[in-house]
């Protein structure tokens, strides 16, 4: 089968989308001939020229109305050199651009489209696009499939696929290795405290801000309990202003953005990840539970579907530093096995979250659409 992946995403950090279509490449490449389309500026075009057997095309998905015939022209070029069998779209903007260009071809490429995020969909751009050219979506978890059922996309046709992690990559680091990366990553500041650490990023609806306001909201000595630590891009002036003024700065270590997240989330000792917009079911939260860590997440779209409350992490109410101080004081008094829950959260990874599920259930949505044997596979999670 011959598949293209697009994304208009154009930065150079890695988010859930690069994830999502790199992981999806590379486990796929072996069985199919894959390419890639995207922003020459992106994460993703950078890792995708690293993946043995995979293509890439530098293609802009602009949004200004002028710059559209270019990138038209572009992709329609690669839709008929490339006769794919399916294009998989992740966004709006690559979406848009995708039927577009097939329009009025013979033999066009089936489209799938994955919803990511909690944008809410409009009912007219979805009827069009639902009509023009949408073979399939695919909805990240249960969450996202309802809000997706309830828009004109559900004449598509609709599969739920999780988001899976490599969870060999990602393992538990033993005691040494975990404590040389927290020295590395913290020094002192972390002896005989609790890390609380998130590798979801820095964005505002990440709302990782709340962390801080919980644990300025504890007494001092038990505020003295906890370190924070946090990975992705630098700190906005508003959030830098409110971190400074909290006086909570010497509480907080910022990582940057990293290729590799695996010695960061080996020194930490629980994850959360507290989103209030935007957010579906976190790649970064498996990330940490498939490393044998317990996370804290919030009451919001897909989060709690990663999460048995009290075995494996908590779920608390959106935009509440009370309540995560609640949680966090029980949590500085010993109530919690937080070793005990990280084993869990391991466990759970190996057993719900595996990469090859993930693989296997989208390779099956292709063979789906495009007439070929499903092979018995069953898109069931």
């Amino acid at each position: 089968m011959n598949i293209l992946y697009t994304n208009f995403h154009a930065g150079p950090d890695i988010g859930g989308h690069t994830i999502y279509v790199s992981r999806l490449a590379a486990g796929l490449s072996g069985k199919c001939r894959i390419a890639v389309a995207v922003p020459a500026t992106s994460a993703l075009y950078a890792l995708a020229g690293q993946i043995p057997g995979v293509t890439r095309h530098p293609q802009d998905y602009p949004s200004r109305i002028y710059k559209l015939p270019a990138a038209l022209r572009t992709m329609r070029a690669l839709l008929k050199a490339g006769r794919f069998d399916v294009v998989h779209v992740n966004g709006s903007a690559d979406h848009r651009l995708v039927i577009m260009a097939t329009r009025f071809m013979k033999n066009k490429p089936r489209i799938v489209f994955t919803k990511h995020n909690n944008i809410p969909i409009s009912r007219a751009s979805a009827t069009l696009r639902a009509r023009c050219g949408t073979d399939h979506v695919i909805a990240v978890c249960k969450h996202v499939e309802r809000a997706v059922r309830d828009s004109p996309y559900r004449a598509c046709g609709i599969s739920t696929v999780f988001n899976g992690v490599d969870t060999a990559y990602l393992s538990p680091a033993d005691d040494a290795e975990a404590a040389a990366h927290r020295r590395a990553l913290l020094g002192e500041r972390a002896e005989g405290r609790i890390v609380l650490g998130s590798n979801a990023g820095t964005a505002s609806y990440k709302s990782w801000l709340d962390i801080v306001r919980a644990v300025a909201l504890l007494p001092a000595e038990v505020a003295d309990r906890f370190h924070i630590a946090l990975a992705g891009e630098p700190f906005s002036k508003s959030q830098q202003a409110e971190l400074d003024a909290s006086g909570m700065n010497g509480r907080v270590t910022h990582a940057g953005s990293l290729k590799d997240v695996r010695p960061f989330i080996a020194a930490i000792d629980v994850g959360f990840v507290l989103s209030t917009r935007v957010e579906t079911i976190s790649f970064a939260c498996r990330e940490m539970m498939a490393m044998g860590k317990p996370v804290i997440v919030t009451d919001y779209a897909g989060l709690p579907e990663n999460i048995d409350p009290g075995r494996d992490g908590w779920v608390v109410p959106p935009a509440q530093p009370e309540a995560l101080a609640e949680l966090l004081g029980g949590m500085a008094r010993g109530l919690y096995d937080l070793r005990e829950m990280g084993r869990a959260a391991r466990r759970k990874s190996l057993e719900s979250f595996g990469l090859q599920r993930f693989l296997d259930s989208t390779a099956h949505v292709y063979r789906a659409v495009t007439g070929q044997p499903a092979a018995g596979h069953s898109l069931q999670p």
